[in-house]
């Protein structure tokens, strides 16, 4: 693990044998020439560099260096990095932390885990290098755009006991989101079946069988905005943000729903007003009522 960044690892298979399922491939003297091909995206300058600072090494922890031959049937591990990651500035809240569990106060803009363009600045990398722990792990989703309550794993011998009360639906979630001011009656329980849609990242509803469930209410008003409770009975992913589309009250500053907006970068002054307000669960470990609340509050 180096600044909180686990390694990665790919399997070296043997020459011939790849040669032969991939026609005018899989000919590699040296291991530069395997990665080159391998990861045709990333010009082999990098690759040099990299492996003049060491930071790429056989399944013993020996570096290779820029002529090491090829080393069929073994594993090659390297360290995932983006040249000028961008910098998120904000910074996470720990509420709770024990041998088992870490909860942590996420802000807007910070993915979970390694993604895309952000791998030092995922959550998940904060956190192992901040505790210096490479078993860290999430038990649960929350999106990049979302802010509020997660709860990590820190000791695997645990961790299914932890994701199994996610599985089994024995968590009560509640967000809170900021959204234009409806008419309809309140509280709602809005279920219905959803799917992937275009592009990829995005989820549609579709007729058939209900796969998502939850139940929205109003508690304020101010003008045409409102303050809206939402409890997620099901988790699928931008379950809510769907939902609150779905009835005329997009969640305020959703790039995606109800209609996907150009990508302008991010724009810090306008974050999704989605919060993961509150977890409750029973401990499977200690039997205790945990109960996490976030100290962020979207303003109305």
């Amino acid at each position: 693990m180096r600044d909180g960044v686990s390694a990665s690892r790919t399997w070296l298979p043997k020459c011939e044998s790849y040669k032969n399922e991939n026609e005018n491939h899989g000919s590699w003297e040296t291991i530069i020439d395997f990665l080159v091909e391998r990861f045709p995206f990333i010009p082999e300058a990098v690759f040099q560099q990299r492996l003049g600072r060491g930071d790429i090494v056989d399944q013993n922890g020996r570096p290779y260096a820029v002529n090491s031959p090829y080393q069929p049937e073994t594993f090659l591990f390297y360290y995932r990095e983006v040249p000028d990651e961008p910098v998120i500035p904000f910074e996470e809240t720990i509420l709770f932390k024990d041998e088992h569990i870490i909860v942590v106060d996420k802000p807007h803009f910070i993915p979970v885990t390694p993604t895309g363009r952000f791998v030092r600045e995922s959550l998940l990398s904060r956190l192992k290098h901040r505790f210096q722990l490479e078993e860290i792990c999430p038990i649960h989703r929350l999106d990049r755009e979302t802010a509020g309550v997660i709860i990590f794993s820190c000791d695997q011998r645990v961790r299914g006991a932890y994701q199994s009360l996610f599985q089994n639906r024995e968590v009560r979630k509640t967000y809170e989101a900021i959204a234009a001011r409806s008419t309809l009656e309140f509280p709602i329980n809005h279920r219905s079946r959803l799917s992937k849609g275009e592009p990829f990242f995005r989820m549609q509803e579709e007729g058939g069988e209900v796969n998502t469930e939850s139940i929205i209410d109003l508690v304020e008003t101010k003008g045409e905005l409102a303050r809206y409770q939402l409890k997620p009975v099901t988790g699928k992913q931008h379950q809510l943000r769907v939902h609150m589309a779905s009835i005329g009250s997009p969640i305020m500053n959703d790039p995606f729903y109800p209609t996907l907006q150009p990508c302008k970068g991010d724009d810090y002054s306008k974050p999704l007003q989605l919060l993961a307000k509150k977890i409750e669960f029973i401990d499977p470990v200690s039997g205790e009522v945990r109960l996490f609340e976030s100290q962020q509050v979207l303003v109305l």
